[in-house]
């Protein structure tokens, strides 16, 4: 259909690499160029008539903005904004509204950015503190051999009971603690890669976010079945996993959707791969602190007084593990950590013979369920939580 009040741009701005289009007084898309349509991916005839609110991805700015039709008004930016044609992925702008004074509508400029800034935040950690981190480690070694050795001999002396007990989660801790600096010295990945089903890790971590939250926390899965297995380490995988999890339970978070798709042409530093796997954790606890925004990723780094600091630095360096990449986008009520995975060259989403099997799309989960997806029975993990 048509729209009546479409008003067309200067042939000229076509002939423009920045994506313009005309929004009326009513906040409706009257007219775009050539490259707005191309860069939001829909034909040119599809968006006017649209109302500008719906191609926004995420929140309200835009509306509420094209909404000002009264007073003075003056240019305003919005940082930031993911913007989408209804049902498609979403795109990242910077955006300028520009009034126009002979309708009371806008001139919107958008300016495409990264959907993440920056670029890999480990990269940045100094060689000093990498260093002094490991020696750190090498120093804590010591008095946990010295703590293994004492609750060892305590475990001769108590007749078992409760006291038996508590020496024997001694002992567990100090084991725990052990892996955890042999990981920071030694973060090669220790099993070679072979076939991972993404969603039998899911359902291991959605299992242990059951027990640790209990009914506290909604856990919803979101999953594309039609991907394909991975290569990689399932236990380091679901490690990564699972301290995203457990920071958004641990930042109040009252519901935690774990999304996974495939993502066609995706950019992994400087190598351009046919296909990866996206998975999203997304929560809507506090979000990260913007004290920690440039941080969060490094070492040490946490936004609660007991947190370790570790698990975020962990589940980036299983993300290199893997040649992929870990980032995010936050603010207090929506935070997705995004983990992208490449696929080797060849495999597409579909495949009959790499397929992900028990893969309920867009479902709650079931907390009667005793086993994971592959049908084995999960062992407890640890998490390294951040604390955010």
């Amino acid at each position: 259909m048509h729209y009546i009040g479409a008003m067309p741009l200067d042939p000229a701005y076509d002939q423009l690499s920045t994506p313009l289009a005309r929004v009326d007084a009513a906040g409706r898309v009257a007219a775009v160029n050539l490259a707005f349509a191309q860069w939001l991916g829909v034909s040119a005839r599809r968006l006017p008539g649209l109302p500008l609110s719906a191609l926004e991805f995420e929140g309200d700015a835009l509306g509420r903005a094209s909404g000002m039709t009264h007073g003075p008004r003056s240019s305003l930016r919005l940082q930031r904004l993911s913007m989408a044609f209804p049902g498609a992925a979403p795109r990242f702008a910077d955006v300028w509204l520009s009034p126009v004074d002979e309708d009371a509508g806008w001139l919107l400029e958008a300016h495409p950015v990264e959907e993440f800034p920056g670029g890999d935040p480990v990269a940045a950690l100094p060689m000093a503190l990498s260093a002094a981190l490991k020696g750190l480690a090498h120093e804590l070694r010591n008095p946990l051999a010295g703590l293994k050795g004492a609750a060892q001999l305590l475990a001769r002396r108590v007749d078992g009971g409760e006291a038996g007990e508590l020496v024997e989660l001694i002992g567990s801790e100090v084991d725990r603690l052990a892996q955890l600096l042999d990981r920071m010295l030694e973060p090669a990945p220790p099993q070679p890669h072979a076939e991972v089903n993404i969603h039998a890790v899911l359902e291991r971590v959605l299992r242990l976010a059951e027990s640790d939250a209990g009914w506290a926390v909604k856990l919803v899965r979101d999953y594309d079945p039609s991907l394909p297995e991975l290569l990689g380490d399932a236990d380091r995988m679901m490690q990564a996993v699972w301290n995203l999890v457990r920071n958004a339970i641990e930042a109040g978070a009252g519901e935690v959707v774990l999304r996974t798709r495939a993502e066609h042409g995706a950019r992994i530093g400087d190598a351009l791969h046919a296909m990866a796997l996206r998975l999203e954790v997304v929560d809507d606890g506090r979000g990260v602190p913007e004290s920690l925004a440039e941080q969060v990723f490094l070492p040490l780094v946490s936004g609660r007084a007991e947190g370790t600091g570790l698990g975020l630095a962990l589940s980036q360096q299983v993300a290199r593990e893997h040649r992929g990449t870990l980032a995010y986008r936050s603010r207090p009520g929506h935070t997705v950590f995004t983990l992208v995975l490449p696929y080797p060259a060849g495999v597409r989403a579909g495949d009959e013979d790499t397929v992900n099997g028990a893969a309920a799309t867009g479902t709650d989960t079931d907390t009667d369920t005793g086993t994971d997806a592959s049908g084995a029975g999960v062992a407890p993990q640890e998490a390294t939580d951040d604390g955010r």
